[in-house]
């Protein structure tokens, strides 16, 4: 019996730790797996659009370019629209097609006062290779 509730403390223990880890959105780069997609987290996809249109978004991400086709931006324009779609003290991911893009984005948005965004390594061919579905740009 008292293995049992050993195990049964453990359990629970380990399932705690790992459901806040994937809760808590500490900002940190990891790539997205279907554990990290299943919290329920906000995605946004800050491809472009025929970047979206090629190979679809994931399912219930959002879609805001960052950077255009072109390389250009507009900071504040940005910031705006991701104002309408996440708080500042909310944890949410952003994925590009690579992760290039993500790691230069997330580092400004930190700077901006978004603490808890989370780069996704590889971006969408890393999460293609881990299982997460696509569906079609509309």
């Amino acid at each position: 019996m008292k293995k049992i509730s050993i195990t049964i403390v453990t359990i629970f223990i380990l399932t705690s730790l790992s459901f806040a880890f994937m809760s808590s959105g500490n900002g940190k780069d990891q790539q997205l797996t279907t554990a990290l997609y299943k919290t329920g987290i906000t995605i946004i996809d800050i491809r472009t659009k025929p970047e979206w249109q090629q190979t679809g978004i994931i399912k219930g991400s959002k879609t805001l370019t960052f950077f255009d086709e072109k390389g250009n931006y507009n900071a504040t324009d940005f910031l705006n629209k991701l104002s309408r779609i996440v708080q500042k003290d909310e944890a949410f991911a952003i994925i590009c097609r690579s992760g290039n893009r993500t790691t230069v984005v997330s580092k400004f948005l930190k700077e901006s006062g978004y603490p808890r965004v989370i780069n996704l390594l590889g971006g969408v061919k890393q999460a293609a290779k881990n299982g997460i579905k696509f569906e079609k740009y509309r």
